[in-house]
């Protein structure tokens, strides 16, 4: 998993990882990334299945306002997040 920092924003991805692995590490950063990260653009790819992207999409956490899919992208989910001030 690579993680890039864009402002307010990170951007992850997680081609090529196993469902469990890929769930434990972006619910782990959900956890501990920083109160002024607004956003989390997870890059789960299109072509070569949906498994990633179903899990992506179906993440809960108290830190999440919104997940929604990336309109412009079919391989990439928004990940939504509520700012502590």
């Amino acid at each position: 998993m690579t993680v890039k920092k864009e402002k307010d924003r990170l951007v992850v991805d997680i081609h090529g990882m196993r469902v469990a692995d890929a769930q434990f590490r972006l619910e782990s950063l959900l956890a501990s990334c920083g109160a002024n990260v607004r956003a989390i653009c997870v890059i789960h790819g299109c072509n070569s299945g949906q498994a990633l992207r179903d899990m992506v999409r179906a993440l809960r956490s108290p830190r999440l306002v919104r997940v929604r899919p990336d309109y412009f992208n079919d391989g990439q989910t928004i990940l939504e997040l509520k700012v502590n001030k």
